[in-house]
């Protein structure tokens, strides 16, 4: 789960592993899984850097290098 900022200033807490698309509209909107759209305050960038951070904590720690070395093994498909 990572925690987000709605644009009235609400914190949310989103479950990474159910966002589908994330645009910059010129807000940041998440859609997910479910087809339900989030338009928070952070960059697509900032989304995208704690979900792997989220992700990687599922497996279990970090690259060795602490970089995104290996996104595409959370799904990214360039």
């Amino acid at each position: 789960m990572v925690y987000l900022t709605r644009l009235d200033n609400s914190e949310i807490l989103l479950n990474a592993l159910l966002i589908e698309r994330i645009e910059r509209t010129p807000d940041t909107v998440i859609t997910l899984t479910t087809g339900k759209k989030v338009v928070v305050r952070e960059s697509p960038e900032d989304v995208v850097n704690k979900s792997v951070a989220y992700l990687r904590s599922l497996r279990g720690g970090d690259a060795e290098d602490g970089s995104v070395a290996n996104i595409a093994q959370l799904g990214r498909v360039t």
